[in-house]
């Protein structure tokens, strides 16, 4: 059967056609279009089909979309573009049977399941149990949470907003940091810190007292701040950004831990999302991991039998919608 799958997000969509085989999906047919080239989803999507090969669109059963936005039943909103989406408009204009709709991350989870192992990087091995509750987790632009429980012969996701809950400090700096954002913020939440704009709220906060390279003033003002801030960082260019980077993957690990308990994720812990493959030097050199295991101690046996791994697809999340388009 040849399935419909897409990844709605505010700067980019991207569309793809595939098969599914006994391994996994291959990929008919797969486009990316700038968000903002369109008024609404319904003619990007259109346009997409419009321009694959007769043959490859000819059968098609079923679609899955991942939203970045809210998904109210058979409806969804984007959140960072005026699009509407409805599955039962979207069957009888397109002609597809079966249509559904799901957030973003929740595609993130499905995905989970059909990465191969080069896919992915190992923190800590742990003890994986069989059908045990995964949890993943992602910062990118903001911080995206979910949960895996085994149902019948596959994994379900469960939507969270976990991003959203209140940051909670683990040191004395961190707890200047948590003042910093409570008079920039009316909710200093985890994803103020924990996220692409987290780590550019953590700089801010550091450069109140530390001093900032010319060069890393110039980069900043030129474009993407997380961006400057991760490359000087990573490279050791300015100790400021070294700092900051240093404190947003303790910060990123602590929070890692803190799901890690919520869930019982005794089938595993993924750290998706787009930050982490760009540290990953970072993420490796075992502050991440340090924070993560950084709880009472009676829980730190039951931490360190969960398997970490970062998901290094980047287009994990198009392939759990195409998982879930498969099972319609």
């Amino acid at each position: 059967m040849t399935i419909l799958a897409g990844d709605i997000g505010g700067t980019k969509t991207l569309l793809q056609l595939a098969q599914a085989n006994h391994g996994g999906f291959d990929v008919l047919y797969e486009q990316r279009y700038p968000s903002a080239d369109f008024a609404d989803f319904l003619p990007a999507v259109q346009h997409f089909l419009n321009s694959a090969p007769a043959n490859v669109k000819a059968n098609i059963t079923g679609a899955c979309f991942g939203v970045a936005g809210p998904v109210s039943g058979r409806t969804a909103v984007t959140t960072n573009l005026p699009w509407k989406l409805d599955a039962d408009q979207l069957e009888r204009t397109l002609g597809i049977p079966h249509v559904r709709l799901i957030n973003d991350f929740q595609a993130v989870g499905y995905g989970i399941e059909a990465l191969k192992e080069t896919d992915l990087l190992t923190l800590q091995v742990g003890i994986p149990v069989p059908q045990g509750t995964r949890i993943v987790i992602g910062a990118g632009t903001g911080l995206g949470q979910g949960f895996l429980v085994w149902q019948n012969d596959h994994y379900e996701v469960v939507a969270s907003e976990g991003g959203h809950a209140s940051f909670a400090p683990t040191d004395a700096l961190q707890i200047e940091l948590l003042k910093y954002l409570h008079a920039q913020f009316e909710w200093p939440t985890w994803e103020r810190v924990a996220s692409g704009r987290g780590l550019v709220n953590i700089f801010n906060f550091l450069a109140q007292t530390e001093p900032v390279s010319d060069a890393l003033k110039n980069a900043l003002s030129q474009g993407d701040q997380g961006a400057a801030i991760s490359k000087f960082g990573l490279t050791g260019n300015d100790a400021t950004a070294v700092m900051a980077l240093d404190l947003f993957v303790k910060i990123y690990g602590a929070q890692t831990g803190n799901f890690a308990l919520t869930a019982l994720a005794s089938g595993g812990v993924y750290v998706a999302g787009g930050v982490a493959p760009k540290i990953i030097q970072k993420i490796q050199d075992g502050s991440f991991m340090q924070a993560f295991l950084d709880k009472y101690d009676k829980m730190q046996p039951l931490l360190k039998a969960m398997p970490v791994k970062v998901v290094l697809n980047e287009h994990v999340g198009l392939l759990g919608c195409a998982v879930a388009a498969s099972r319609l």
